[in-house]
Protein backbone atom coordinates (compact mmCIF):
# COMPACT_ATOMS: atom_id res chain seq x y z
CA UNK A 1 0.00 0.00 0.00
CA UNK A 2 1.25 3.35 -0.59
CA UNK A 3 2.24 5.61 1.95
CA UNK A 4 0.00 8.80 1.98
CA UNK A 5 1.45 12.28 0.92
CA UNK A 6 2.04 13.03 4.72
CA UNK A 7 3.71 9.99 5.51
CA UNK A 8 5.96 10.54 3.20
CA UNK A 9 7.12 13.81 3.83
CA UNK A 10 7.51 13.27 7.50
CA UNK A 11 8.87 10.00 6.68
CA UNK A 12 11.55 12.18 4.10
CA UNK A 13 12.81 14.22 6.92
CA UNK A 14 12.35 12.00 10.05
CA UNK A 15 10.17 14.09 11.50
CA UNK A 16 7.23 12.73 13.85
CA UNK A 17 3.67 14.13 13.66
CA UNK A 18 2.70 15.17 17.22
CA UNK A 19 -1.10 13.26 18.07
CA UNK A 20 -3.78 14.41 16.02
CA UNK A 21 -6.13 15.05 18.56
CA UNK A 22 -3.52 17.89 20.21
CA UNK A 23 -4.04 20.34 17.07
CA UNK A 24 -5.67 23.30 17.86
CA UNK A 25 -8.34 23.96 14.84
CA UNK A 26 -6.53 26.26 13.21
CA UNK A 27 -3.70 24.79 13.35
CA UNK A 28 -6.03 21.95 11.08
CA UNK A 29 -6.97 25.06 9.06
CA UNK A 30 -4.03 26.03 8.55
CA UNK A 31 -2.67 22.81 6.80
CA UNK A 32 -6.15 22.48 5.02
CA UNK A 33 -6.16 25.27 3.06
CA UNK A 34 -3.13 24.10 1.77
CA UNK A 35 -4.04 21.03 1.12
CA UNK A 36 -7.20 22.29 -0.77
CA UNK A 37 -5.55 24.74 -2.80
CA UNK A 38 -2.86 21.82 -4.05
CA UNK A 39 -6.12 20.03 -4.90
CA UNK A 40 -7.66 22.51 -6.53
CA UNK A 41 -4.89 23.69 -8.79
CA UNK A 42 -4.13 20.18 -9.54
CA UNK A 43 -7.67 19.98 -10.89
CA UNK A 44 -7.36 23.56 -12.90
CA UNK A 45 -4.03 22.67 -14.52
CA UNK A 46 -4.93 18.99 -15.43
CA UNK A 47 -8.03 20.93 -17.09
CA UNK A 48 -5.37 21.93 -19.51
CA UNK A 49 -2.40 24.57 -20.25
CA UNK A 50 -2.91 28.17 -19.91
CA UNK A 51 -0.91 30.96 -18.63
CA UNK A 52 -0.21 31.08 -15.14
CA UNK A 53 -2.44 34.34 -14.68
CA UNK A 54 -4.81 32.50 -16.15
CA UNK A 55 -4.57 29.26 -13.68
CA UNK A 56 -4.41 31.32 -10.62
CA UNK A 57 -7.49 33.14 -11.43
CA UNK A 58 -9.55 30.44 -12.21
CA UNK A 59 -7.99 28.17 -9.11
CA UNK A 60 -8.91 31.88 -7.19
CA UNK A 61 -12.24 31.79 -7.75
CA UNK A 62 -12.90 28.05 -5.96
CA UNK A 63 -10.42 28.49 -3.41
CA UNK A 64 -11.58 32.09 -1.56
CA UNK A 65 -13.95 31.82 1.54
CA UNK A 66 -17.23 32.05 0.00
CA UNK A 67 -16.57 28.90 -1.89
CA UNK A 68 -15.03 27.33 0.19
CA UNK A 69 -18.57 28.34 2.49
CA UNK A 70 -20.56 26.74 -0.28
CA UNK A 71 -18.70 23.87 -0.38
CA UNK A 72 -18.97 23.05 3.39
CA UNK A 73 -22.44 23.58 3.13
CA UNK A 74 -23.19 20.98 -0.02
CA UNK A 75 -21.39 18.23 2.07
CA UNK A 76 -22.40 19.16 5.49
CA UNK A 77 -25.14 16.29 5.75
CA UNK A 78 -22.83 13.82 4.62
CA UNK A 79 -20.46 14.44 7.17
CA UNK A 80 -19.70 11.83 9.81
CA UNK A 81 -19.77 12.69 13.89
CA UNK A 82 -16.05 13.05 14.27
CA UNK A 83 -15.93 15.41 10.68
CA UNK A 84 -18.94 17.43 11.78
CA UNK A 85 -17.12 18.11 15.51
CA UNK A 86 -13.56 18.80 13.55
CA UNK A 87 -15.92 21.23 11.30
CA UNK A 88 -18.07 23.08 14.25
CA UNK A 89 -14.17 23.33 15.77
CA UNK A 90 -12.41 24.98 13.06
CA UNK A 91 -15.59 27.24 12.32
CA UNK A 92 -15.74 28.75 15.97
CA UNK A 93 -12.26 29.10 16.03
CA UNK A 94 -11.55 32.73 16.97
CA UNK A 95 -9.00 33.98 14.52
CA UNK A 96 -6.77 37.29 14.96
CA UNK A 97 -7.41 37.65 10.90
CA UNK A 98 -10.13 37.64 8.07
CA UNK A 99 -10.23 37.28 4.28
CA UNK A 100 -10.38 40.98 2.78
CA UNK A 101 -13.56 39.96 0.28
CA UNK A 102 -15.65 37.49 2.80
CA UNK A 103 -18.78 38.26 5.38
CA UNK A 104 -17.34 37.18 8.98
CA UNK A 105 -20.10 33.90 8.03
CA UNK A 106 -18.06 32.63 5.08
CA UNK A 107 -14.99 33.08 6.50
CA UNK A 108 -15.85 31.11 9.80
CA UNK A 109 -17.37 28.65 7.74
CA UNK A 110 -14.38 28.06 5.34
CA UNK A 111 -12.03 27.91 8.47
CA UNK A 112 -14.63 25.26 9.32
CA UNK A 113 -14.13 23.50 6.01
CA UNK A 114 -10.00 24.43 6.09
CA UNK A 115 -10.13 22.75 9.45
CA UNK A 116 -11.91 19.72 7.84
CA UNK A 117 -9.97 19.19 5.13
CA UNK A 118 -6.91 19.37 7.27
CA UNK A 119 -7.55 17.13 9.66
CA UNK A 120 -8.56 14.43 6.71
CA UNK A 121 -5.25 15.09 5.27
CA UNK A 122 -3.35 14.71 8.73
CA UNK A 123 -5.38 11.66 9.85
CA UNK A 124 -4.34 9.50 6.43
CA UNK A 125 -7.88 9.96 4.77
CA UNK A 126 -7.16 10.93 1.51
CA UNK A 127 -10.10 9.26 -0.30
CA UNK A 128 -12.70 10.81 2.28
CA UNK A 129 -10.99 14.10 1.52
CA UNK A 130 -10.87 13.85 -2.13
CA UNK A 131 -14.40 12.13 -2.20
CA UNK A 132 -15.99 15.01 -0.21
CA UNK A 133 -13.91 17.90 -2.64
CA UNK A 134 -15.08 16.19 -5.38
CA UNK A 135 -19.18 15.88 -4.04
CA UNK A 136 -19.30 19.21 -3.06
CA UNK A 137 -17.46 20.44 -6.16
CA UNK A 138 -20.43 18.59 -8.36
CA UNK A 139 -23.29 19.87 -5.86
CA UNK A 140 -22.05 23.63 -6.06
CA UNK A 141 -20.74 23.84 -9.58
CA UNK A 142 -22.47 20.99 -11.61
CA UNK A 143 -19.44 19.46 -12.83
CA UNK A 144 -16.03 18.56 -11.16
CA UNK A 145 -14.47 21.86 -11.74
CA UNK A 146 -15.90 24.97 -13.24
CA UNK A 147 -14.65 25.87 -16.58
CA UNK A 148 -12.42 28.72 -16.68
CA UNK A 149 -14.40 32.05 -17.06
Amino acid sequence: MDESLMQQICGTFSVERADLRTYSPLALAYIGDGIFDLVIRTLVVCGGNASAKALHKHTSQIVKAASQAKLAEAVADELTEDEQDVFRRGRNAKSRTMAKNASMRDYRTATGYEALVGYLYLDGQMDRLLALVRMGLEKEFGEIIPRQA
